[in-house]
């Protein structure tokens, strides 16, 4: 029987592997030589991936689940849903976005080859495959970055991501020649298979596992290399949608895909948890100080990449995958309504400013709520585990999971009537992402639990940003934030040094005449040139 399975599971991805990016294709090389319909063959290959992969990633799921789930075996299906359904949603508002631009057959080309290339990252069992599909999602979005190519500042941050990239990508190609050099295979199964089997591994793959995990901090843009995710506002936004909702999560995807081998290495799970971290908590500081929208998504989007490296780093791969589909449809949703952000954001405003003339009882109740809420979970998981045998959470998950859950109830008066919604929903949360848990691990599997050091590390980000927005909160006019709110809001100088190495090392080249005065705003400015 479980022959049987295993066969049609393989038949299942070999055909995947090629119908969904094959279909993509099919459709740009149909807008290449019939610009009249460009739309019309859009919304047929998004609207037939879509189907074919809600098809063929169900009848996957269905024959797996009859092994068990894990988190590396439920990956691709639900990736490649969630992928397919953002193009189609994604391609349908660009139709409308794009309406009387020029260029938008060029648009859609790019469009349809960068989804080709994020689908086969996403199911090809080959490494070296992987890199160059990746390598082709990056120049599709160097052509939809680049949409406006008379715009200085989208040529300059597409060529900040250019570089990042190529970095990233040899990286990647130093890893698989090492990989193969040692287990002498690059099928992404076999990797997982032999870093599994062995105790310690080996020097070379070690290497290998920490350039992977430094390539993906790069292409998830992670400080200090984040400059061009927060400014490629330049570009329609839809290709901020595609960007910041799909492909700047590839890296963390590629981390679960690979996660034997991530955990076999102590030097990549440093760099994911130091840099994640400190990624999570100082955009996510830098997030509060922005005013446009837009760039508040951006940085936001930052911060989430490094908490889902900081979570793949402590081997909570799948908690990173919950985040990875949470923040994809959040994401999207975020950049598509932007428009209608506007209006929300005022009367949250007002909210916030009532908030902030509170009395000390609000105080409490924000301190109160992070162990309320960590009790909940341990509680519930607890309950879990003895009735349905569900493996034990760490400890360092419930924190994280209860330092998101927490904030719902910030807003909550005194008043029980308040209180009672608030909670039910905190304990309705605690118990999907507990189920979700139970769906999608795996209890054979191999876990090399992180040192103290970096769980130490890993709490002390969540708990110290937790801590850190409940004292903003009420001390938003000390002196303290006042100096450190210039620092913040330029999100501590970090993007101008890498700015001015890049035009120093190379130049970007501008179609108009450059001036002095716009190179040497793009250099003083930065990441603070985005308002």
């Amino acid at each position: 029987m479980d022959e049987v399975v295993t066969l049609r599971s393989d038949v299942i991805v070999a055909w995947l592997s090629w119908a969904v990016p094959g279909l993509y294709l099919l459709g740009a090389l149909l807008a290449s030589t019939s610009r009249n319909y460009t739309w019309s063959i859009l919304a047929m290959a998004t609207r037939g991936a879509l189907a074919i992969a809600v098809l063929a990633g169900s009848a996957l799921l269905w024959h797996r689940g009859m092994q068990g789930f894990c988190v590396q075996l439920s990956a691709p299906p639900l990736v490649s849903v969630l992928v397919t359904l953002l193009g189609w949603i994604i391609g349908d508002y660009s139709r409308r976005y794009l309406e009387g631009e020029p260029g938008q057959s060029r648009y859609v080309i790019s469009y349809l080859a960068t989804l080709a290339s994020v689908s086969i990252v996403i199911w090809s069992p080959n490494f070296a495959l992987v890199i160059a599909a990746w390598a082709a999602s990056s120049a599709g979005v160097h052509q939809l970055l680049t949409f406006y190519p008379a715009r200085p500042a989208a040529l300059v941050v597409a060529h900040k991501k250019f570089l990042a990239s190529r970095l990233a990508e040899a990286c990647l190609i130093v890893a698989a020649v090492l990989l193969y050099r040692t287990w002498g295979t690059l099928q992404m199964s076999e990797l997982a298979r032999h870093a599994t089997a062995v105790s310690a591994l080996p020097a070379t793959a070690q290497v290998a596992a920490s350039l992977i995990a430094l390539a993906a901090l790069l292409k998830c843009a992670q400080l200090p290399l984040h400059g061009w995710l927060i400014q490629v506002m330049e570009a329609p936004t839809p290709v901020s949608a595609l960007l910041h909702a799909g492909v700047v999560n590839l890296g963390g995807y590629v981390l679960i895909r690979l996660a034997p081998l991530i955990s076999g290495s102590l030097s990549a799970q440093t760099l994911l948890v130091v840099i994640g971290g400190l990624t999570a908590v100082l955009a996510g500081l830098v997030t509060l100080t922005r005013v446009t929208i837009k760039v508040r998504l951006a940085w936001s989007t930052c911060s989430q990449m490094g908490l889902m490296m900081l979570e793949c780093g402590l081997g909570l791969y799948s908690l990173a995958l919950l985040h990875l589909l949470a923040h994809s449809l959040y994401k999207a949703h975020a950049f598509l309504t932007a428009g209608e952000t506007v209006a929300n954001s005022l009367r949250r405003a007002m909210m916030v400013s009532d908030a902030l003339g509170a009395s000390r009882v609000d105080l409490r109740r924000r301190l109160i709520a992070l162990p309320l809420a960590y009790l909940v979970i341990e509680a519930s998981a607890s309950l879990w585990h003895n009735v349905v045998a569900l493996p034990r959470v760490p400890w360092i998950a419930s924190i994280f999971l209860a330092c998101g859950l927490a904030t719902l109830l910030w807003s909550a008066t005194s008043t029980r009537r308040s209180w009672l919604p608030r909670c039910v929903a905190l304990l309705c949360l605690a118990q999907l992402s507990l189920g979700w848990h139970w769906l999608t691990s795996d209890p054979s599997a191999l876990t090399r639990p992180p040192s103290a050091a970096l769980t130490a590390w890993a709490f002390t980000c969540a708990v110290g940003l937790y801590a850190a927005l409940v004292w903003l909160a009420h001390n938003p006019s000390s002196a303290a934030v006042a100096t450190a709110h210039r620092w913040v809001y330029a999100g501590f100088y970090l993007d101008e040094r890498f700015t001015r190495l890049t035009f120093r090392l190379w130049p970007v080249r501008t179609r108009p005449q450059r001036s002095g005065g716009f190179t040497e705003r793009v250099l003083l400015q930065g990441a603070s040139a985005d308002e």
